[in-house]
């Protein structure tokens, strides 16, 4: 069915919900690249007006992929609770905005809601949101979730400690590892990129992780983020796998080119229950995604790339997840041109994925080719933590050696705990404090002694 709007005796037409969810998008260089963006600020303004009054219940009766060749979509319609869906169905897209930014739309609203949500719907209303709109919404919805330590709690942020090394070289990496926990950086998880993805690197990597945590009783999660059939076969050799992690995206196809489908990754799911290393509620996979994902793979079957990001939250949540991180600016300019569309697609994933009840992080970063900067990542990071993110990916200096980008320091997890006040996880902030390395005031200490009669003589550091 078409949609129209007229502006100053101008008639703008959108042929069907694919189009009119393109065009309401802001500015993004991936769909300028797709052809499918708005042709400027009037068009777009246009579809954003026709997307306000757009019913809620259109995104449960017109699909974008049909359900028939794509099992994104038909986990998406299998999924939808339309009791909890009952609370919102009444309205419109531009009345839902309205209804999530009331001072009396709570937690347990947003909670209660969330089942009945698509990612298409959700979507949606972002596009007709400011930064502003983002923030306030999302630092409402609290998504906690648990293994060794309690990630999500409302005023907390916890960090990924990303030691990676170009040769996966182990001294290399527990050196950074450590690096990084002297900045107190780590309470999400301790998760390494493998520059290699064979089954015996994935087992030295996991067990020298393993080990660390286990010598110096850290209260984290450790991961690998080999490919999820390495993770299993891992798995089957008993190797200390906390988290299986893939990446994942939100079309069948996408995610094929990723190697993955819903079934591989349950049987990934059962395999990592089965080794029995969390409580039997923990929650035990972690996800990353990223606008632009579907179409670099040309997967995105006509669909604006934040739309086909939120997508691949229904397949995240299948699962239950420990994290889901966006690694925003990590794909490059040709789909986030500058810091501008960073900052703004890093907002909009966080806050589709908290309304759809993920456990949500961000990789505040950007590639070298982009019209970007560390100040533009400043800006992001205050942000997403106003906005309440769960987590965040710190690696020394910024500078990622073996992925080749830039992210956040570990000096940036100062910043947040010191003036943002916000402190870790609160079993590793127990454990900052125990083991000597940060005050009562959660400030970081000089002299970290017994951190470092601890490490005295441990064989991974080479004695």
């Amino acid at each position: 069915m078409p949609y129209k709007t007229t502006i100053d005796g101008t008639v703008y037409r959108f042929v069907d919900l694919r189009d009119l969810l393109a065009k309401a998008t802001p500015e993004r260089s991936g769909d300028q690249l797709a052809g499918i963006a708005a042709d400027g600020p009037v068009e777009r303004l246009a579809a954003q007006t026709v997307l306000a009054d757009l019913p809620l219940k259109t995104f449960v009766a017109e699909e974008l992929i049909p359900a028939e060749t794509d099992e994104v979509s038909r986990l998406i319609m299998e999924r939808h609770d339309p009791d909890a869906f009952s609370i919102v169905s009444s309205l419109t897209v531009g009345e839902f905005r309205e209804w999530l930014l009331k001072p009396e739309t709570s937690q347990r609203q947003l909670e209660a809601v969330a089942p009945g949500l698509t990612p298409e719907m959700v979507a949606a209303v972002s596009k007709i949101m400011r930064l502003q709109d983002l923030i306030s919404v999302a630092s409402k919805r609290e998504v906690v979730t648990r293994f060794r330590s309690t990630i999500g709690l409302k005023g907390r942020l916890s960090t990924r400690n990303q030691p990676n090394h170009p040769t996966d070289d182990s001294y290399g990496i527990a050196a950074s590892a450590i690096d990084g926990l002297l900045m107190g950086s780590g309470d999400a998880v301790i998760g390494v990129n493998p520059a290699t993805d064979t089954v015996d690197d994935y087992i030295r990597i996991v067990s020298l992780l393993d080990e660390l945590r286990a010598r110096l009783s850290i209260p984290m999660q450790t991961c690998c983020l080999g490919h999820v059939t390495t993770a299993m076969r891992a798995i089957a050799a008993k190797a200390p796998v906390d988290l299986v992690f893939q990446s994942i995206a939100g079309s069948q196809k996408a995610n094929e080119g990723f190697g993955v489908s819903l079934s591989l990754l349950k049987e990934a799911h059962e395999a990592v229950r089965g080794l029995g290393r969390g409580a039997i509620h923990a929650n035990l996979m972690y996800f990353e995604t990223g606008q632009g994902a579907a179409l670099s793979a040309d997967a995105n079957f006509a669909v604006d790339q934040q739309t086909m990001e939120a997508r691949a939250y229904a397949v995240a949540r299948e699962f239950n997840p420990l994290l889901v991180n966006t690694v925003v600016g990590f794909i490059g300019p040709e789909y986030l041109f500058n810091g501008k569309q960073i900052i703004r697609a890093g907002l909009e994933d966080h806050f589709c994925g908290k309304l759809l009840g993920l456990p949500m992080g961000v990789d505040v970063c950007y590639t070298n080719h982009a019209d970007a900067d560390q100040e533009d990542m400043d800006a992001l990071l205050t942000l997403l933590c106003a906005a309440n993110v769960n987590f965040v990916i710190t690696v020394p200096g910024a500078d990622d050696v073996m992925l080749n980008y830039q992210s956040l320091s570990h000096h940036d997890a100062v910043y947040c705990r010191e003036i943002l006040k916000r402190p870790p996880a609160p079993e590793f902030e127990r454990w900052l404090f125990d083991i000597g390395l940060t005050d009562g005031e959660g400030r970081l200490l000089e002299a970290p002694q017994r951190l470092l009669d601890d490490m005295t003589g441990a064989r991974l550091l080479g004695g």
